[in-house]
């Protein structure tokens, strides 16, 4: 995978969540969204990735606002 060209991280207890924005081989940006989370003394962290493209964003970031929204 690309080395991210922009990057923030998020820490919420025992999870701490990466929003990379990558390059495709053909120079088209993407997010992924990273979740790792610690699953106990002595063992590895666990991770998770979504993936998300240009043409999805708009509507990922209305589904996204639309939920937290509902969170309050």
């Amino acid at each position: 995978m690309t080395e991210p060209t922009d990057s923030k991280t998020v820490k919420a207890g025992s999870k701490t969540y990466f929003f990379d924005l990558r390059e495709t081989k053909e120079g088209q940006p993407f997010l992924t969204i990273t979740e790792s989370r610690f699953k106990g003394e002595g063992q590895d962290r666990e991770r998770s990735s979504i993936v998300v493209f240009p043409d999805n964003a708009q509507d990922f970031l209305e589904a996204t606002q639309g939920m937290i929204e509902k969170l309050s």
